[in-house]
């Protein structure tokens, strides 16, 4: 990466950081984008434009490539569901604890704020479309492209429910398991 492109990341992450916290510490609605900005030491433009939207401070992350690229990592032997399944799980089992608190106390926000509830299904279509064009390419024939999307919506389903198990139990156990576990119970070992 180059150096305006670290600049970039590091200044997302501070401000994502202080947004977290003061959503958690004085509340989702009580919380302006200008007081994200004031604790960040960055301006309100700053903060829009690295996330265009209130909810996207919480819900905003990078694994989507990452998620696509693991896909692409397994076994194309391997059925569908467990290729997609596998690179759920992979991608949950890395992580510093640091970051796993980080993820944790996003999932506690999306799990009691009503608006990010109903915005987190948008970041879900966003996975779905990234392993569909990593799976199919660009320009996808329609009927393998609607059996990866349906593929992928069902075990980002059964993620989302392990992922809520999780921050349920204070991100208790191996969050890696639990999304084995829901998929198991979706799909079959």
């Amino acid at each position: 990466m180059s150096l305006r492109d670290r600049q970039r990341v590091e200044t997302r992450l501070l401000v994502q950081t202080h947004a977290v916290r003061l959503f958690t510490d004085v509340g989702y609605d009580a919380t302006t984008v200008a007081d994200v900005a004031a604790a960040a030491g960055v301006s309100a433009m700053t903060v829009y434009r690295h996330f265009p939207t209130k909810e996207d401070l919480v819900l905003y992350d990078e694994y989507d490539p990452v998620t696509a690229s693991a896909v692409l990592g397994e076994p194309a032997s391997l059925r569908l569901s467990t290729r997609i399944g596998r690179a759920l799980s992979e991608t949950a089992a890395h992580g510093s604890s640091s970051e796993k608190a980080f993820l944790l106390a996003r999932l506690r926000l999306m799990i009691s704020v009503p608006a990010l509830r109903a915005r987190h299904l948008d970041s879900q279509y966003a996975t779905a479309d990234a392993i569909v064009t990593a799976l199919c390419g660009p320009s996808p024939d329609p009927g393998e492209e609607f059996r990866v999307r349906a593929t992928a919506m069902a075990c980002l389903g059964a993620a989302h429910v392990a992922l809520i198990r999780w921050a349920e139990t204070d991100g208790q156990g191996d969050l890696a398991g639990l999304i084995r576990e829901a998929l198991t119970s979706v799909f079959g070992a």
